[in-house]
């Protein structure tokens, strides 16, 4: 399985309680779940939320930690990586979040904090191709996205799959990050279709 980067946004919009408390776990289904550690796949992870969902979550337990208008889940997800939720202002409006910071590394909480604003600032909506198939994945029913297994061959085991529809050939799996740009299209909501990727700085 590939690590997710240092941040990734997996989720476009903002979630509703049902999609975030789903969203918490989006590996659930890996392969081997109890082996090895599973820090980089959550590390990094994050996606926006409501404030009434930010809020409930401040209430659920005791924060780990209160930093100004941040605060840590006090249990992990995994290893040292625990949920934190951002209330940030950006372009005049406080907006709220969830990301997992891996904590054994003390800069990762700044470091998503400045990730979201920067990705949030943008004068233009636009979406990377990362950002598509992860959406993609994270809206995806359990049902119809999984894991590649024996049957696949030794380079794709592991990696994400998905079920697309072919037409009078029935429904296939194909690897999530082979997706063409039409199936990735079609796998995503309308209004998130015809975004344009980022310009290059």
């Amino acid at each position: 399985m590939i690590p997710s980067p240092a941040t990734a946004k997996v989720f476009q919009g903002v979630a509703s309680r049902q999609q975030m408390f789903r969203m918490f776990d989006r590996h659930a289904q890996r392969p081997n779940r109890r082996d090895g550690d599973a820090a980089p796949l959550y590390a990094g992870e994050w996606f926006e939320i409501g404030e009434t969902e930010h809020d409930d979550m401040f209430e659920i337990l005791p924060p780990l930690w209160i930093r100004g208008s941040m605060f840590a889940m006090r249990e992990f997800m995994t290893g040292s990586v625990t949920s934190v939720f951002f209330a940030l202002r950006i372009d005049a409006a406080i907006r709220y979040f969830h990301g997992y910071c891996d904590l054994s590394d003390k800069a990762s909480v700044e470091t998503m904090r400045v990730a979201i604003i920067e990705r949030e600032s943008r004068p233009v909506r636009a979406m990377t191709r990362q950002e598509r198939l992860d959406h993609i994945w994270s809206t995806t029913a359990d049902d119809y996205r999984g894991y590649a297994g024996d049957k696949w061959p030794q380079s794709a085991r592991g990696k994400r799959t998905v079920v697309l529809y072919g037409g009078n050939e029935g429904t296939f799996l194909k690897l999530l990050d082979e997706l063409t740009d039409g199936e990735i299209a079609a796998k995503l909501p309308v209004h998130l279709r015809h975004l344009p990727s980022p310009i290059a700085a």
